[in-house]
């Protein structure tokens, strides 16, 4: 094995609650130092050299990649108004191209449009001469006339807003820059609406631009100045009213705007209150609200529109222990409500006529269904989205009114005998008595014992639910099973599955996917050296934290921009997210008793004296969330204490953030890099059966 990189230790001490941590590589944080850039290519470097023997593997599961996507495809037209709205992917192209055509043909299809169809953007065109390209918003004006949309070229997660005349196909000189997250246009196309971050990556302040004016004469709309909390424009499908969104992570506020009054009064809807969480839907003269006012599961309320302050909320669906609703979508004679319940996600939908409800039903005992792509409000019609760890992605049309559906697309998978595999649900007990669902899929031949890849996340309230992924079939066709620990801190079980996952409890995640793995283990689906795990961002933090308590766990880990040096970041409020991020963590700041639990389980703080897996970790050099010295700073600290075992390696995207690549070639081939590094680990480096 090549030597690794050994950064200088130049040590720092941290003191806080009168405890002092050493960080000898706290200067790696200085990206103005030009031994950090250095470093972070010499870690590069040797990644590349140690994975040089799999090179023949990497490019295998490229291939094998390829041969199963149909590179050129279109998705599923999607109606608004006159036009009907897809993306199409081009074999060779990185990136899609966002297309209209006239609506036309028959039962709504558009067959015999496609002649006049029109190409609103190439993103490939628009990405020439970057390294990375992302959309942050886009937004075509009521009309259908003109397009506003935003791109980022680095990863940053900063945007540069233009507008352009889709019937001449020129940009207008409007440019509007830099810019955060989203858009959304006044009913008379004169005014653009958009939001601004601050010095701290936090979307904080919003505008109004007028049509052909410069930015300089944009006019400031709002100022959030409470650090926790984040700021949001958008518009309801009814399109009568634009939505301000200010939402923390325990607590939430909304103004409401008519769209054809955008100089107008923002009214304030209900006034934020700790603990209360609320988000607004409008149908006819009412508005809607998922809030969690009466009970952690949420209930669905309505007010009048004239006057939708709480006291004159009342329930559509009342508060129900165990069923957590998420969201609502409104249709002029439908309500659809998206809620969790028993592990699963369902869809609900209400005639709005006579109040009756109904659940939809699936035949798969372990599914994800949500709402798709519906963009207009006066319609029967519903857009689902469909999956499963067998079923391909599936985009389904319902009858609102008679529940009849029309498969209208399943994401085409060319090559491989889709039978073949099979998937389940089991459940692992933690140490304190809970019990922990698992989901888990492999193909029909797979050898008892066989290798396992364990993926976990377990924060934020976010669900892991169950998905199909073409290019993991390259795991389970060599043998390997793909397994979901829902761990808690996620939102698979309802409200209290995350609060008993976060802050002073935020053991429990890491303790829950322990148990996960050791009951894979002990009931004979895989061994010590055939399992792997893997995490990102918060799920990072999760492998690092599993690996400072059980470095026996697994003979392999993968950690993608790992959130591993937590409790430093949380400890600064200068950093991105971070003061947001203390309703999630706790605030180690002012509460000692969240230094002490965080500095418990941090992996930076924990790296023992052990012998450790093999690691393979990935940053990105212009990550707005994970900063990229968090993992550097792990990797290099891991082969300083470490007793035996590795190799431990790190990645880093010099032009890239959070996300990773963007191009869809370069990510797959990101991920046969990962999958290969798995394989070689388990002893399962050969080739497809």
């Amino acid at each position: 094995m090549p030597t690794a990189p050994r950064p200088e230790q130049r040590p720092f001490v941290h003191r806080h609650h009168g405890d002092e941590r050493v960080d000898e590589y706290a200067w790696l944080r200085d990206r103005e130092d030009p031994a950090v850039l250095a470093h972070l290519k010499a870690e590069n470097a040797h990644t590349e050299e140690s994975l040089a023997h799999l090179a023949g593997l990497r490019e295998e599961l490229f291939e094998e990649y390829r041969s199963r996507i149909k590179e050129t495809d279109e998705d599923v037209p999607a109606r608004d108004g006159a036009w009907e709205y897809f993306t199409r992917t081009q074999e060779g192209k990185q990136y899609p191209l966002f297309v209209r055509q006239p609506v036309g043909g028959v039962d709504g299809d558009s067959a015999g449009a496609g002649d006049r169809e029109e190409v609103l953007l190439d993103c490939n065109e628009a990405a020439e001469g970057t390294d990375y390209f992302a959309l942050g918003a886009f937004a075509v004006s009521p009309s259908g006339h003109l397009l506003a949309y935003s791109v980022d070229t680095d990863g940053s997660e900063e945007f540069r807003m233009r507008v352009k005349d889709l019937r001449t196909g020129e940009h207008l000189p409007d440019t509007i820059s830099p810019t955060g997250y989203g858009a959304a246009w006044s009913a008379d196309e004169g005014f653009l609406f958009y939001t601004t971050l601050d010095p701290a990556h936090r979307p904080w302040k919003l505008w109004r631009h007028r049509l052909g004016t410069d930015q300089s004469e944009d006019v400031l709309i709002f100022t959030e100045e409470d650090e926790s909390f984040y700021l949001g424009i958008s518009r309801t499908r009814s399109r009568e009213w634009l939505v301000l969104d200010l939402h923390a992570t325990e607590s939430s506020e909304v103004h409401v705007l008519p769209t054809d009054d955008p100089e107008g009064q923002w009214r304030l809807v209900a006034a934020r209150r700790p603990g209360v969480e609320y988000s607004l839907e409008h149908h006819t003269d009412r508005f809607l609200f998922v809030t969690n006012d009466q009970g952690p599961d949420f209930r669905l309320a309505q007010a009048p529109v004239e006057d939708p302050s709480p006291e004159r909320w009342t329930d559509v669906i009342p508060h129900q222990e165990g069923v957590r609703i998420v969201s609502v979508d409104a249709f002029t004679d439908h309500l659809v409500v998206a809620l969790r319940a028993d592990g699963r996600t369902e869809l609900d939908v209400i005639t709005v006529a006579d109040a009756e409800r109904r659940r939809m039903i699936f035949e798969e005992p372990i599914y994800t269904v949500d709402v798709g792509t519906n963009r207009e409000f006066d319609t029967t019609t519903l857009r689902i989205d469909y999956t499963s760890l067998t079923t391909p992605n599936s985009v389904i049309d319902v009858d609102l009114a008679t529940d009849a559906r029309r498969l209208r697309k399943r994401q085409p998978v060319l090559n491989v005998d889709l039978d073949r595999y099979q998937s389940t649900r089991e459940w692992a007990t933690a140490p304190d008595g809970t019990k922990v669902p698992i989901s888990l899929v492999w193909r029909d031949d797979r050898p008892e014992g066989g290798p396992v890849l364990l993926y976990g996340y377990g924060s934020y309230e976010h669900s892991m639910d169950p998905w199909f992924s073409t290019l993991r079939l390259s795991l389970l066709d060599r043998g390997v099973a793909f397994a979901i620990a829902h761990v808690r801190g996620g939102g698979e079980l309802g409200r209290s599955w995350y609060e008993h996952g976060k802050r002073l409890e935020k053991a429990n995640t890491f303790t829950d996917f322990v148990a996960a793995a050791d009951y894979l283990v002990d009931n004979g689906w895989t061994t010590r050296d055939g399992l792997a795990i893997r995490g990102g961002s918060a799920g990072g933090l999760l492998v690092g934290a599993v690996l400072n308590l059980r470095p026996d766990l697994c003979a392999a880990a993968v950690a993608e921009v790992p959130f591993v040096d937590a409790l430093t970041t949380i400890l600064d409020p200068s950093l991105p997210l971070t003061v947001r991020e203390w309703d999630e963590w706790g605030n180690p700041v002012a509460d000692p008793r969240v230094y002490a639990a965080m500095k418990a389980y941090s992996p930076f703080d924990n790296v023992s004296a052990s012998r450790y897996p093999a690691i393979y970790a990935t940053a990105g050099l212009n990550d707005p969330r994970v900063s990229y010295w968090e993992p550097a700073k792990w990797v290099a600290r891991l082969r300083d204490r470490m007793t035996g075992g590795g190799p431990v390696l790190l990645k880093t995207e010099l032009g890239a953030g959070h996300g990773g690549p963007s191009g869809r070639y370069d990510a797959w081939r990101d991920e046969a890099q990962v999958h290969a590094f798995v394989l070689d680990q388990v002893g399962v480096a050969k080739t497809s059966a």
